[in-house]
């Protein structure tokens, strides 16, 4: 079970990295005035969020089911802090495919969002870090 929980923790760092450095991209992205600067960025994103954040993502999930069906059901009910965890990821999961909508839209040169909008929204994913760590490890309810 150790190792399940280890190769989870290292995937959800991977998929973490790639939610703060994203919207990031599209920071600089949206701020970006010449072609060859909008070329570069739109492979950059693309890269980013198909060969690291999703797969981090996908791994993360995966192991965390894995550990859910192979222990965590078993006291399941008594688990109030598993459910805001729960909540809280479901809640990353629809931040990361909105990711992948602004993915697209620069992709398709059709994204109408400031810099300052991708400011803002880069600061998403920090409170999820924060709110599901703590509660994974302090278990408050």
């Amino acid at each position: 079970m150790l190792w399940i929980k280890a190769w989870h923790l290292i995937f959800m760092v991977t998929w973490f990295a790639g939610l703060f450095y994203l919207p990031r991209l599209f920071v600089y992205h949206a701020q970006c005035e010449d072609a060859a600067g909008n070329a570069r960025f739109k492979v950059m994103e693309r890269k980013l969020y198909y060969g690291i954040t999703m797969p981090g993502m996908v791994l993360t999930v995966g192991f965390g089911v894995w550990m859910l069906w192979a222990y965590a059901w078993q006291v399941y009910g008594q688990m109030g802090w598993l459910h805001a965890k729960l909540a809280l990821i479901a809640g990353l999961v629809v931040y990361h495919f909105i990711c992948g909508w602004h993915l697209t839209a620069f992709r398709d040169d059709r994204n109408r969002r400031s810099h300052v909008y991708f400011r803002w929204f880069n600061e998403v994913p920090v409170l999820f870090l924060i709110a599901i760590v703590l509660l994974a490890t302090l278990k408050p309810f």
